[in-house]
């Protein structure tokens, strides 16, 4: 009860400011951007946690790893108790962290709610935009990621804009736990609490790279070196009941991302499955070649995955709205 009573306070205190920073006047236009460092800090905690340690935190959080470490101090100082547990032995958070870090997360969506709501009460945008994205969408044309946030900065200048790429179930984590506005990834299995919404098909094909036995193999000959090939397994929304191509996947070699994939193709060792806007490049450069296409393929939907429990706030739906007029296809 005494974390949640801490929350509550910090939440209170972010609410206080919001609205004096909102409604008071000034000469220019107010920003939401509201710099509470007890947020902060909970933003960086919650980091900290998705990352799994404060060493794999420092790309994300663009800072070093003594600083956040110095952050994490400060917060279990200022709530009076130890989030988790740091050292040789590695990363572990304790039951107090771990209940902090769930209350963390609804506090955080709350005030980024709050903050959209507000705004949009003045007809303006502003606000965190925060897009989970699975990695490799960039390559395909017909991605309208970039259009959408062009579309949103000629709206309004006082918006915030934080991508993760990360891998498919990811994207559909960080949306559900409020951490990201909206995804943009691939699913065929999906989580209650989410909206799907098809925006194009995504084609795959199985490719092998130069210097492996089929690049130079007829289709006619290669039934013995596809049966002996060695296929990359992955978790990225590829596995073998979506493909039922029959071959057989030895677990030599696994990736959980597109450029891992490629990677192990390049090595002339294996094959697999890419994306084609994606495999395009190295096919161009004669270094990639689809494997029997007409049998070796199969589509996946692309979809922008949104939360049912905060889609309707006007930084939500205008995010919404800018990707669905940015993706050609895209439907209800």
């Amino acid at each position: 009860m005494m974390i949640y009573a801490s929350l509550r306070l910090l939440f209170y205190k972010y609410i206080i400011i919001v609205i004096h920073s909102e409604f008071t006047e000034q000469k220019s236009e107010p920003q939401m951007q509201v710099q509470d460092l007890d947020l902060r800090l909970l933003r960086i905690f919650a980091t900290i946690v998705e990352c799994g340690g404060l060493s794999a935190a420092e790309s994300r959080l663009n800072i070093g790893r003594s600083t956040i470490s110095t952050h994490l101090s400060d917060l279990e100082v200022r709530l009076g108790m130890t989030l988790c547990k740091r050292g040789r032995s590695g990363f572990e958070l304790t039951d107090a962290g771990r209940v902090t870090y769930q209350a963390s997360l609804q506090l955080l969506q709350q005030c980024d709610t709050f903050a959209a709501t507000v705004a949009g009460s003045k007809h303006t945008l502003s606000g965190r935009v925060t897009i989970a994205i699975v990695d490799t969408l960039i390559s395909d044309p017909r991605c309208g990621v970039a259009k959408a946030i062009a579309a949103l900065k000629n709206k309004s200048s006082n918006l915030q804009f934080d991508i993760h790429v990360c891998e498919a179930r990811e994207v559909e984590t960080a949306v559900a736990n409020g951490r990201s506005l909206v995804g943009i990834g691939v699913s065929r299995h999906h989580i209650r609490g989410l909206h799907y919404q098809p925006l194009h098909p995504e084609t795959n094909y199985l490719y092998c790279a130069s210097g492996h036995p089929l690049f130079d193999c007829a289709a006619k000959d290669s039934s013995k070196l596809l049966a002996q090939a060695e296929v990359i397994t992955s978790n990225y929304m590829r596995d073998k009941e979506i493909r039922n191509d029959g071959l057989n996947y030895q677990n030599s070699a696994s990736a959980y991302h597109d450029e891992g994939i490629a990677h192990l193709i390049l090595s002339g060792k294996f094959i697999g499955y890419l994306p084609e806007h994606y495999a395009s490049y190295w096919v161009e450069k004669g270094l990639f070649r689809a494997i029997q296409p007409e049998k070796y393929s199969y589509q996946i939907p692309v979809v922008l995955i949104t939360s049912k429990s905060n889609s309707s706030s006007p930084l939500a739906q205008a995010m919404i709205s800018a990707l669905q007029n940015s993706s050609p296809g895209s439907s209800e």
